[in-house]
């Protein structure tokens, strides 16, 4: 049933499924299924039934290198390799033989690539030094990252536990009223049957 204070769209359950008895009994599950199957069928959504959702913008993300790796897919173009010619070592061209300037950049060429080499031997001794502690530090760190979140995931569960606690106190009292309240009532009828004389009395109420 819909509340009267209620937005719109939302339903007060009034079902008490820890109270409530009967449900394992002949021919309830099946009565069910035929309700939700019924109202299945008679549910047809249009095609715009999520209109007042807003479009997503799948754009929004994307960068420069993502969106020209997008166009090359849709184009079915291959694969650009990777371009080693950076470490490549020309001499200069046939044409060049006696050529300076074209030596001086063969030899500008050559420091750099050597420069390049001796950075990357300096960082893998530097990684042989201090990269074993600094993954043991990653470790720690990481352990106390899943402490933290078994730590949440146990509060988590047991505030789901208490709410279904709650709910489940809540609604046994609520039960309890109920069927007080249907004694009651099966009580005065018959009190009021029995007084009246009237064996259509309480049919015709």
């Amino acid at each position: 049933m819909a509340g009267t204070g209620l937005v719109a769209g939302e339903v007060v359950v009034d079902a008490l499924p820890y109270f409530d008895q009967g449900y394992e009994a002949p021919g309830v599950r099946e009565a069910a299924a035929a309700l939700v199957e019924e109202e299945t069928r008679r549910y047809r959504p249009t095609k715009n039934y999520l209109s007042y959702l807003t479009a997503p913008d799948y754009s929004a993300f994307e960068t420069d290198i993502m969106r020209n790796e997008f166009e090359r897919l849709a184009a079915r173009q291959p694969i650009e390799l990777l371009s080693m010619k950076r470490y490549e070592l020309p001499a200069p061209s046939s044409g060049q033989k006696n050529d300076i300037t074209a030596w001086q950049e063969c030899v500008n060429n050559s420091m750099a690539q050597l420069e390049h080499q001796a950075v990357r031997i300096e960082n893998l001794e530097l990684m042989s030094q201090h990269g074993c502690n600094a993954w043991k530090v990653y470790n720690e760190n990481l352990v106390h990252m899943i402490e933290h979140a078994q730590k949440e995931l146990q509060k988590l569960r047991k505030h789901i536990q208490d709410l279904n606690w709650q709910r489940k106190n809540m609604q046994l009292t609520a039960g309890s009223k109920l069927r007080e309240m249907e004694s009651t009532y099966v009580l005065l009828w018959d009190t009021l049957y029995l007084s009246s004389g009237d064996p259509l009395f309480c049919w015709c109420q």
